[in-house]
């Protein structure tokens, strides 16, 4: 007698597994003809000049925003019915946010790792960029004793001056050599959404608006953030009258460690399509492994995701060496 035949309730189990399964990872194929649209929606566009990369770049990020709101669909049907990190499910879960939010915009530029390889390194799209850029600007928010992401931009350009803050420490970290104190400038401030920093505010918190001032800066070529959560608050600060008046935000492309600690999928969507919105293009992610590796518990809720602003006139969308910002 056939194993079917003998065992019918555990064969008709494995038929809806593996039914779910193939169900549960196959593509989702919408009706509409707009996504024939969306895939033939790079004929036409040949050459290799940085505008019509970035044509390129545009067209397949407008795709990924297509199939994202149906992923949200099929399994939703709204953001609000779908969790950060599934729970353990079987066959499995059908989706986290790194897939649903996946780093799809094609730097047109090379893509270099800047600083240490684990912890503390960053990926940069177009580092040769500003090279030998004279008012190129990078700000660091975020030290902890870890400086080589600051170091190697220093070795790698000749007039890159650095601003760092980070209200925990005293100074960047031993990477840092002294004979480049000249291009460094270290304040132990933190970075907020509103500036505190009256006599009895310890630690000092100012918002980027408020340093620029400070540093009597227009521009920041390269961004980078970590700071433990409070990147939401902060950047939806900063970002939200940049996009109340229309004008681009102020820097070239940011390097940001993303903390989703108590936060809902719905939530995190509405602040990611923010940062969309302003021009933001995820170009390079990777899960904090270091993070995850000592909580083994934890989903990867630390990511490291590095983004290209698309819109203004910065060093990494123009081809002309004396842009305006």
């Amino acid at each position: 007698m056939a194993g079917w035949q003998r065992h019918p309730r555990y064969s008709l189990f494995v038929f809806v597994v593996l039914a779910a399964t193939f169900y549960l990872l196959g593509p989702y194929h919408p009706s509409s003809p707009r996504q024939t649209l969306l895939d033939v929606s790079l004929r036409g566009l040949k050459g290799h000049d940085l505008p019509t990369r970035l044509e390129r770049s545009a067209r397949i990020y407008n795709k990924l925003l297509f199939d994202r709101q149906g992923l949200i669909e099929k399994f939703g049907p709204t953001a609000k019915d779908i969790a950060l990190f599934p729970p353990d499910v079987r066959p499995w879960p059908p989706y986290t946010v790194c897939e649903l939010l996946a780093a799809s915009f094609n730097c047109p530029h090379e893509i270099q790792r800047v600083g240490a390889l684990g912890d503390g390194g960053k990926w940069v799209c177009g580092l040769e960029r500003v090279a030998h850029k004279p008012d190129c600007i990078v700000y660091s928010v975020g030290i902890n004793h870890e400086s080589s992401f600051e170091a190697e931009i220093l070795r790698n350009t000749q007039e890159c001056e650095i601003w760092g803050y980070d209200f925990t420490v005293d100074a960047f970290g031993p990477q840092v050599p002294a004979a480049q104190a000249g291009r460094t400038h270290f304040r132990a401030f933190g970075l907020a959404g509103t500036d505190r920093h009256g006599a009895d505010d310890s630690p000092k918190m100012y918002t980027l608006e408020s340093l620029m001032k400070m540093n009597g800066h227009t521009h920041i070529d390269i961004l980078k953030i970590d700071i433990e959560h409070w990147e939401f608050e902060t950047l939806a600060a900063l970002i939200k009258p940049y996009l109340a008046s229309g004008r681009p935000l102020p820097f070239g492309q940011l390097q940001l460690e993303i903390h989703l600690w108590n936060i809902t999928f719905a939530e995190f969507l509405e602040w990611w399509e923010m940062l969309e919105a302003a021009g933001l293009r995820p170009f390079w992610t990777e899960p904090n492994l270091v993070y995850q590796n000592y909580n083994r518990d934890k989903s990867s809720d630390l990511a490291e995701y590095s983004f290209l602003n698309i819109k203004g006139s910065n060093v990494f969308i123009k081809d002309a060496p004396d842009h305006a910002h």
